[in-house]
This record gives structure tokens, C-alpha cells and sequence, in this order.
């Protein structure tokens, strides 16, 4: 009989130490997956929650101090295209990443932001390899009037070039289409101080 109950404290321990140890290695499994997600991963995964119903616009911190509500529709590698939502402001923009200063979510965004898969997410995609010199590049051979907001302010122009970190903007009058003559002056902006582009 006491054999029995022997085995029986055995068997128990053994099963605590066992359940102990998956616990812990689950936990670092998990922490593991959370120090892998980057900024893009958590954004895409709200946006994603968008396309199934949720109707989540996300109100972005940007690089100068301004906030801006937006929804999402494209991610490139190092930026997103959105709708803004803000009242009073519509239209469109580019938003690179590096242009974030943080998030403002609600505890169900901040929820759903979690629940994404490290760089898994919509990877395949064309829009996803493509970087924010391709994308300026696009509207530089549109010839498209657009805001660039960067780190020291807004200016509005037509981008003339764009280089491999920098662009060139012809800065005009907001209404006046991109003339010679009406070029008040260029700027050369390296990417790294732009925040939002405006369409």
C-alpha cells in the first residue's frame, strides 16, 4: 500500500514539473514572437481586422508632432498608403514607417495588433517588396502636385527626381500646375526627414 502511494507522489510530481516546464517554454515561445513583430506587422494585422468587418481607422504620431487619423489600404516594405479620416481632412497619403512616432490604439486594437505572425503577413504581395523610392518615384513620372511634410514642416510641390535616399521637389503654388516659370524654388529632401506625403 505505501508503495502505491509512493508511485502515486512520484507519478504527481513528475506531472507538476512536466506541466511546469511547458508552461515556461510557452511563455518564452510567446516572448519570442512579441521581440520579432515590428511596427508594420502590428498595423497590417488592424488592418486586416478592418477587411473582416471591424471598421478600425488608427490615429498616428507622426515624426513633426502632428497626429493624423487614417485606415490603411497598401504597405509597401517601408511605408503604408491610407485613407484619412480625420475630420475637416480628406484624401490620401504615404506614411513611411521610419515617419511613426507612435500609435494610438484602443485596448481592442492594441488586442488584435498582437494576434499577427512576424513578417508573415501579406508578405507575398508585390506592394510589400516595394520600397518608398519606388513608390516616390511613381509620383515623380505622374508629375503629381503633392505635400510633403517633413520633420521642419509642409511644402507643396512636384517631385523632380528621386535618388536612392533623397528627392528632389520643385516647390509652387498649391493650384498652379508644375511650370518652370512658376517654380519659386527646389528642394532637395533626403527620405530620412520625410514624414507624410499628401496626395
Amino acid at each position: 500500500m505505501r508503495w502505491d502511494n509512493l508511485f502515486d507522489d512520484l507519478e504527481g510530481q513528475l506531472e507538476q514539473e512536466l506541466t511546469a516546464e511547458e508552461v515556461d517554454l510557452q511563455a518564452e515561445e510567446e516572448r519570442i514572437r512579441l521581440g520579432r513583430l515590428s511596427l508594420r506587422d502590428r498595423i497590417l494585422s488592424i488592418h486586416e481586422a478592418q477587411e473582416r468587418g471591424s471598421d478600425y481607422s488608427i490615429r498616428l504620431s507622426l515624426a513633426d508632432g502632428s497626429t493624423l487619423r487614417v485606415r490603411p489600404t497598401t504597405f509597401g516594405r517601408d511605408w503604408l498608403a491610407a485613407d484619412i479620416v480625420e475630420s475637416g481632412i480628406h484624401g490620401q497619403c504615404i506614411v513611411p514607417l521610419a515617419g511613426i512616432a507612435g500609435l494610438t490604439l484602443t485596448r481592442q486594437q492594441v488586442a488584435v495588433s498582437m494576434d499577427a505572425a512576424p513578417g508573415e503577413t501579406s508578405a507575398r504581395s508585390l506592394a510589400a517588396r516595394l520600397s518608398l523610392p519606388f513608390v516616390l518615384r511613381d509620383l515623380c513620372r505622374r508629375r503629381s502636385g503633392i505635400e510633403l511634410v517633413t520633420t521642419t514642416g509642409p511644402v507643396f510641390g512636384t517631385i523632380d527626381r528621386v535618388g536612392r535616399d533623397h528627392l528632389d521637389l520643385a516647390v509652387h503654388e498649391r493650384d498652379a500646375p508644375r511650370r518652370e516659370a512658376d517654380v519659386a524654388h527646389y528642394r532637395v529632401v533626403p527620405l530620412s526627414q520625410v514624414v507624410l506625403v499628401r496626395l
